[in-house]
């Protein structure tokens, strides 16, 4: 065993952080006191609230378009309302490099190369690991006041975690874009809310699922997404897909199959309770999955990912604030974290790894491509299990392990072929160009 002070030491911080322990025991099913509590209701109140500002937008947008406006319009919001609807002629703009590619500066040296690497991936791994600890602390334990004779009690609404996390990013991105050069492009600025809403519920999903499954259950039916993201991928864009990446989806399919059926027994008191999380889940991977499609054909636009984030952030946090103002959700949240500051803590930090996480996702595409930020992730879902089982003693049988090697097995499979596939790509266009020569 390697250095066993250091992991006991780590998880001393982490205990010591989050007020937790494996010794704690198992959070009981989420109590709902009314029917408003029911996460269903929840989630349609929640689109109600989105509704008050996508309704009467949708309908001024087929306003405008019906009068023409972009012929006829005047007035000091001409300019906004063109932005919004109509978007710039992309063939008047100067496509830029995209953003998305990995790039080297002036040949760095292997050490500077290196160096970068290890920033990248000490930057992911730290902001999505103590991101997804910090989930399920906030989500599936109890907070204790420090007024005498007060019991202690759960935070209950996921939507104003989701707010928290998109003001930070929306200010970070906004930030980054003031400070550095970025591509004009002509998307219409509307085509950003549907990317928006779609992440907005997915987020929401995400932490709700936390109050009926254990986390390394989320993680893994997060990594089998690959399957409705391809399907998606066919009914959106119609993308075709080759052979291998069919079947690495069914190995991911079988290994999370193994891990739930081998861990379902008495890790939830009830059924109905598993069956909600499956549910929950299901529309988080749906939603999740029409996000990164839609997002990808935004991109054709060419524009940058920072200002992708910018704009789906900025109507995300339109979407949520005006939705927690009408349920009177905001006023409870603030009151929440006024009695325990300890939540107030957890969720500010929740979100600085959150915007920052996204920061480090598209520094790492930029610098070393996707199939080592693939790579880099993944080792990040492995380890974010493990994690959680030592902290919140999560039971892992021998097939649920057998199920999730199957998983990060196929996931790397994956990520071997489509590197393969692109350097053959790259070596055919290569004999072409020498050909044409």
């Amino acid at each position: 065993m390697k250095n066993p002070t250091g992991r006991r030491s780590l998880l001393l911080f982490l205990v010591l952080l989050l007020g937790v322990s494996a010794e704690d025991p198992p959070p009981a099913v989420f109590p709902q006191d009314s029917w408003g509590d029911f996460w269903l209701v929840r989630f349609f109140i929640n689109i109600a609230g989105y509704g008050t500002i996508l309704v009467p937008g949708c309908l001024l947008i087929q306003y405008f378009k019906r009068k023409n406006y972009l012929e006829t319009g005047r007035g000091i919001c001409f300019p906004l309302i063109k932005s919004c609807v109509f978007g710039h002629d992309s063939k008047s703009l100067v496509p830029d490099e995209p953003s998305s590619t990995a790039r080297v500066e002036g040949d760095p040296s292997t050490t500077q190369q290196a160096l970068k690497l290890l920033f990248c991936a000490a930057g992911l791994q730290i902001s999505y690991l103590t991101w997804g600890v910090l989930q399920e602390r906030v989500m599936t334990r109890t907070y204790t006041s420090t007024e005498p004779g007060s019991s202690g009690e759960k935070f209950r609404d996921s939507q104003f975690l989701v707010f928290m996390n998109r003001i930070l990013a929306l200010t970070v991105a906004g930030i980054y874009c003031a400070l550095t050069k970025q591509p004009r492009h002509g998307a219409p600025m509307y085509k950003y809310s549907f990317a928006s809403l779609s992440n907005i519920l997915s987020s929401w999903c995400q932490y709700e699922a936390l109050k009926f499954i254990s986390f390394p259950t989320q993680v893994l039916a997060k990594a089998s997404k690959v399957i409705p993201v391809m399907l998606m991928g066919k009914l959106v864009s119609h993308k075709s897909y080759e052979y291998w990446e069919y079947f690495t989806a069914v190995l991911i399919s079988v290994g999370v199959s193994m891990f739930l059926l081998s861990n379902g027994e008495g890790s939830r008191p009830s059924g109905v309770t598993t069956f909600s999380g499956v549910v929950i889940l299901t529309g988080y991977i749906v939603f999740d999955s029409f996000t990164s499609n839609w997002q990808d054909s935004l991109f054709k636009y060419k524009m940058s990912s920072v200002q992708m984030m910018f704009g789906v952030n900025l109507f995300s946090c339109l979407f949520t604030v005006f939705s927690l103002g009408e349920q009177g959700a905001l006023q409870d949240a603030v009151s929440f974290m006024t009695r325990h500051p300890d939540f107030a803590f957890h969720a500010a930090l929740l979100s600085v790894c959150s915007a920052f996480g996204q920061l480090f996702i598209f520094y790492t595409i930029n610098k070393f491509g996707a199939a080592v930020f693939t790579i880099i992730m993944t080792l990040r879902q492995a380890l974010a299990i493990l994690l959680s089982c030592l902290l919140y003693g999560h039971p892992v049988t021998a097939i649920g392990s057998v199920g999730v090697a199957v998983v990060f097995l196929a996931l790397f499979l994956r990520v071997y072929a489509r590197s393969r596939m692109k350097r053959k790509g790259r070596k055919a266009a290569d004999n072409t160009a020498v050909q044409k020569v």
